[in-house]
């Protein structure tokens, strides 16, 4: 009993990282349809912010979990204004182009960043500045690390501040209704472009928020580690139903419960042939994913 405990909260600590990248692309595709996958890569993005301000003002900001939430949210910020110039200049002029164009677009963007990156800092991986240890709790018979619960803790309540927006506010449910038809929101007035700005800036604070921890947690970063938390973030969202918020988390969460049981009786090495073996399968049964609706075309 106490192994089992011990794999769901490892699962469930492995989601809440997933969960938070994956949100950003439900959001984006849920308003325009866009398969970002330059998303993970802003994940990536807002670990290197971190590890910027960290390397500027380390002194200043000493360290503890207080420094880290300010880092965290200087980072939100950056990558949250990065995510709204990427909108701007490489999606929004494309925005009526074949699906295609978009894609290949998404694509070459996510190389740009990462080899960026690794010009700019170097191809070899960082050491974070910081770190995040302490005790453990014991939970019958299973450990978890303050750390973890922490960082478990801070990734619900951003969860649920944007899952409160969306649902509770003006700005919500313009996005909700652009999801639904953007030319008729462009009849009422709703100004659509500041809409998908704002959700581009939002999904991609919540990936850079969990960059920050993950260069925290794991004390080192490189260019390429968005790549397979990226696939991974949008293997959740798609199982959770793309598109759907709270089909994105769910998605998370079963994948971080997947990875966690499969590498207890499988082994490391298969971690990932399980967790995409899973989506194939999965997706022959269930095409729409968890939370996702099947969508009639009308004529």
């Amino acid at each position: 009993m106490d192994h089992l405990i011990q794999l769901i909260l490892d699962g469930l600590f492995v989601g809440s990282f997933y969960a938070l990248v994956a949100l950003g692309y439900s959001m984006v595709y849920g308003i325009i349809k866009l398969l970002n996958f330059a998303h993970g890569d802003i994940y990536m993005l807002g670990a290197f912010a971190g590890f910027t301000v960290l390397s500027v003002g380390a002194g200043a900001l000493g360290g503890g979990f207080l420094a880290l939430i300010v880092i965290m949210a200087l980072a939100m910020v950056g990558t949250g204004a990065f995510g709204v110039v990427l909108e701007r200049v490489a999606y929004r002029p494309l925005r009526n182009a074949p699906r295609l164009s978009v894609l290949i677009t998404a694509v070459g963007a996510s190389f740009a960043l990462e080899y960026g990156i690794a010009v700019t800092f170097g191809p070899n991986p960082q050491v974070y500045p910081i770190g995040v240890s302490g005790g453990a709790l014991g939970i019958a018979g299973a450990r978890i690390t303050y750390a973890q619960l922490a960082m478990m803790a801070i990734a619900v309540v951003l969860m649920v501040a944007l899952d409160a927006l969306v649902r509770k506010t003006r700005a919500g449910r313009a996005m909700r209704a652009i999801s639904l038809d953007p030319k008729a929101c462009l009849l009422m007035g709703v100004n659509v472009d500041r809409v998908i700005s704002r959700t581009f800036f939002l999904g991609s604070a919540l990936a850079g928020a969990a960059g920050v921890m993950a260069g925290a947690y794991y004390g080192k970063i490189d260019f390429l580690m968005g790549f397979v938390i990226g696939l991974k973030a949008f293997t959740a969202a798609v199982i959770g139903g793309i598109g759907n918020l709270r089909g994105a988390v769910l998605g998370a969460i079963v994948l971080g419960l997947l990875e966690s049981f499969g590498v207890a009786f499988l082994g490391s090495q298969w971690r990932d042939v399980f967790a995409f073996g899973f989506l194939i399968l999965f997706l022959t049964v269930r095409p729409t994913g968890l939370l996702g609706e099947r969508v009639t075309e009308r004529v």
